[in-house]
């Protein structure tokens, strides 16, 4: 019987010390450093006075298992150096037919629990919690990839037929570029933002006539998650309908290898979009997974941008 494992942080098979991310279908090259595990306080050890030898005989247990694990880890890591340098990484599942000998195992550290706050959305690959707020949901029947976040509700395009939303957004990693500066990749994202949220949908179609024009509303630097990142808004004006609100923002990511993440803003002009501060707003909010106290936004100092 084949399965599919579901997206998330599991054991590298070629580096079991790290932990890897798995999209669904296959290993990306996303790496992160496994999360301790919390232990347990004095007072939850003291709270059942009669558990204190069966907790000594379930942690000699584990302990024994663990050191098994890794004596039997240490050997296949050693004998798959001495046979070949790469065939860890060729014993990785790749492909929805991978069966259950294969998949890998969940790891310690991935948890649902950060989904499961009302108050905000988790991008768990780059390792980052975005704010929702009033207003804003999380995304349901969206066929756009990567959407974290939308207005509630759909009208009836002002141009070709569909379905369009008043605000969306979107938080990707930069994996096709090769640019290294947040302030490059969001003024190079920012005309293909505009496009892909005001000029042809996914299906071809020109949901509001297209794109007629453009200006710069501001950039700069900006904090994000206490990273040194960019920002690009633009005003687009469309052939029909009353355009909109479109920005690029571009950060490193706190994550594996620290790669780029661009998080793309689009909120319709006019009376029934989204309110333009909600922009800001969402970036100040902008979190590391796990660390509710780092913060940033625009205005914070950060030093000179590269």
């Amino acid at each position: 019987m084949s399965m599919t494992p579901p997206p998330g942080w599991y054991r590298d098979p070629s580096y079991p010390l790290v932990e890897r991310w798995w999209d669904g279908t296959a290993w990306t090259d996303h790496r992160r450093q496994p999360e301790a595990p919390q232990q347990p306080s004095p007072q939850q050890e003291s709270a059942e006075p009669g558990a204190s030898g069966r907790a000594k005989v379930v942690a000699l247990s584990v302990a024994g298992v663990v050191l098994v694990a890794s004596i039997v880890t240490g050997a296949l890591l050693l004998g798959r150096d001495e046979g070949g340098g790469d065939a860890a990484v060729q014993t990785a599942p790749t492909g929805p037919t991978a069966t259950a000998t294969d998949t890998p195992s969940p790891s310690p550290s991935a948890s649902a629990s950060s989904a499961d706050d009302p108050s905000s959305v988790v991008d768990e690959l780059n390792g980052i919690t975005l704010p929702l707020l009033d207003g804003w949901v999380r995304p349901q029947y969206v066929a756009e990839d990567d959407v974290v976040m939308t207005t509630p509700g759909t009208y009836d395009c002002p141009g070709d037929p569909g379905l369009c939303r008043h605000g969306r957004v979107i938080s990707r990693t930069a994996t096709a570029t090769d640019v290294k500066s947040p302030k490059a990749l969001a003024e190079q994202d920012i005309e293909d933002a505009a496009n892909d949220a005001y000029d042809r949908d996914l299906v071809d179609s020109r949901p509001y006539r297209g794109i007629k024009s453009h200006h710069l509303v501001k950039a700069g630097s900006v904090a994000v998650a206490g990273r040194a990142g960019y920002f690009v808004r633009w005003k687009v004006g469309t052939g029909v309908g009353p355009g909109g609100y479109v920005e690029s923002l571009a950060f490193p990511s706190s994550v594996g290898s620290e790669s780029l993440v661009i998080v793309r803003f689009a909120f319709d002009a006019g009376a029934a979009g989204p309110p333009l501060a909600d922009m800001d707003r969402i970036i100040k909010g902008i979190r590391p997974v796990g660390d509710a106290g780092t913060g940033g936004g625009v205005g914070s100092s950060i030093g000179p941008s590269q």
